[in-house]
């Protein structure tokens, strides 16, 4: 499918800040919309998504809402710095995006940007808007693969209508210096990269039903040196589960951290992680270096550590780079602050 129409729907798409007519509308967070007719609706901590799918003409879209956070105070690195997180993390979108100018909207500086690309469905389109002003920042993302969701998308669009924060909130806002942020780790020294014990990052994949399964990689850094590395990926069909686990040993010199391995497994389960193992075995064991950095992309107090490895070489332990910043891909993964139970934290 070709998306002929994607400069067209960017346009639309920053009316979403326009009077809304609908009469029963709902609300998230700063945000006030009509739900589009006929569309399923999930709800998540920080974000509401509403999803469609036609598994006869092989059609699908979904419509995201994320809370919003404080801005920087510069709406092209607020839009930046959403996409890096929102559109290249979770679906691994690669292409850089083709990003209108910054319009005006009730006192909110929108940018909006689209670009194609290939998932489990094939051709797709996914499209981001990011609002920016009064010390706060909201982004709203479409995805889909057919033209015949386009009026539904246009009509959520042009139904939102944002809430101006409290002027209190906005100048406390202007009053700090708030650019992305990364922590003071000139000692280098072991605390600072297991501040958060656990750093997650999560893929999701979506097909003709909308929702397809998900790959999760979890780094745990012990005070003692030791490291902890969890792969689960997911999936519809059997066997649902593959997993990985791996153990060993880090070194941390400045900004860089060396991981050496001690032991690496593999198994693949019918329908529960906890099912007997269909196939198991041992994986290659890699030394490999990488530079760090911790930054706080959407400044609201959530940390994100960014593993580049050395040489710019991907690794088989991490997957494909995804991670873009200030509109340029990075030879990087991006891991998120979680508890134990895989929430995200401050």
């Amino acid at each position: 499918m070709k998306i002929d129409h994607l400069k067209l729907l960017v346009t639309v798409l920053l009316l979403a800040v326009a009077a809304a007519h609908a009469q029963q509308a709902e609300t998230f967070d700063i945000a006030t919309f009509q739900p589009p007719n006929g569309w399923k609706k999930q709800s998540k901590p920080g974000v509401v998504i509403f999803v469609t799918s036609n598994e006869q003409k092989g059609s699908y879209a979904m419509i995201t809402l994320y809370e919003s956070g404080t801005s920087t105070g510069n709406a092209k690195t607020d839009f930046d710095a959403d996409w890096a997180e929102f559109i290249a993390g979770q679906f691994g979108v690669k292409g850089k995006p083709q990003i209108e100018p910054v319009e005006k909207k009730d006192g909110w500086d929108v940018v909006s940007g689209g670009a194609a690309f290939e998932n489990e469905m094939g051709p797709s389109a996914v499209l981001l808007s990011t609002y920016s002003g009064f010390g706060t920042t909201f982004s709203s993302a479409a995805i889909f693969n057919s033209q015949d969701t386009l009026p539904a998308i246009e009509a959520f669009a042009s139904s939102i209508r944002l809430k101006k924060p409290d002027p209190r909130k906005q100048l406390n806002a202007n009053a700090e210096n708030l650019q992305p942020q990364t922590i003071d780790n000139q000692s280098g020294s072991q605390p600072s990269i297991i501040t958060r014990h656990f750093w997650k990052q999560t893929q999701n994949r979506r097909d003709i039903g909308g929702y397809a399964g998900y790959s999760s990689n979890t780094y745990q850094f012990n005070g003692n040196s030791t490291y902890k590395f969890s792969r689960v990926t997911f999936q519809n069909y059997t066997p649902k589960y593959y997993l990985e686990n791996e153990e060993g040993t880090y070194k941390i010199t400045g900004n860089r951290i060396t991981i050496t391995p001690k032991k690496a497994i593999f198994s693949s389960h019918k329908s529960k992680k906890e099912d007997p193992p269909i196939k198991s075995g041992n994986l290659g064991l890699a030394v490999v270096e990488y530079s760090f950095e911790f930054m706080d992309l959407h400044n609201n107090g959530r940390w994100s550590l960014l593993l580049s490895p050395v040489g710019g070489i991907e690794t088989k332990r991490d997957g494909g780079f995804s991670f873009m910043l200030n509109g340029e891909e990075r030879k990087t993964y991006s891991y998120s602050a979680v508890n134990a139970n895989g929430e995200l934290v401050p």
